[in-house]
């Protein structure tokens, strides 16, 4: 099992910035890959970022390209958001998940654990 917590999440203007955490914990030996992924209200959870856990290799959404940045602290076995030039459309709630799938896993059922959910608001 692997237990996450999101946190970081809150309300900004458009433009503004915020950066998400998610502290794992538990068996994270067998994680490969951490992902962010976003819920708007009455729509898909969709895919935002995602990161390998031991090696260099991220990808993002076409849509949050050159605006948010996804790493980690293996260390203290965190994954981080980072969303600038927010816009309200990047409205929602922000869920950490992880996987144990080899490759560059970008679907909900591709991963197993995921966290609370931290909501994010951005107005215009």
């Amino acid at each position: 099992q692997v237990q996450l917590v999101e946190s970081g999440g809150g309300l900004v203007q458009a433009g503004g910035s915020l950066r998400l955490s998610c502290a794992a914990s538990g068996r994270t030996s067998s994680t490969y890959s951490m992902g962010w992924f976003r819920q708007a209200p009455g729509k898909e959870r969709e895919f935002v970022a995602r990161i390998s856990w031991t090696v260099s290799r991220t990808d993002y959404a076409d849509s949050v390209k050159g605006r948010f940045t996804i790493s980690r602290d293996y260390a203290k076995n965190t994954v981080y958001l980072q969303m600038n030039s927010l816009k309200p459309e990047d409205t929602a709630v922000y869920y950490c998940a992880a996987s144990g799938k080899v490759g560059a896993p970008s679907l909900v059922y591709e991963y197993a654990y995921w966290g609370q959910g931290t909501q994010v608001t951005v107005s215009s």
